[in-house]
């Protein structure tokens, strides 16, 4: 399955299973909890900048990370 997450005019397809991809995230950022991770479809650029924040990082840079993931 596919998710295409969005932040701006950015669009970032991330293959694989996003719950693949948020334990992965959880492992590398200890901070992060499920709920801070919950996919919502049609929410996605909000929780985009929420990591982000809570990360110290730019929507871009994560993006980049959950891709290479």
């Amino acid at each position: 399955m596919q998710y295409i997450l969005k932040s701006d005019n950015m669009n970032t397809k991330v293959n694989g299973y996003w719950n693949i991809k948020k334990e992965k995230l959880k492992q590398k950022y200890e901070n992060l909890s499920d709920r801070d991770l919950w996919f919502s479809e049609g929410k996605e650029k909000e929780m985009i900048e929420m990591l982000a924040y809570k990360l110290g990082k730019t929507k871009e840079e994560l993006l980049n990370i959950i891709v290479a993931l």
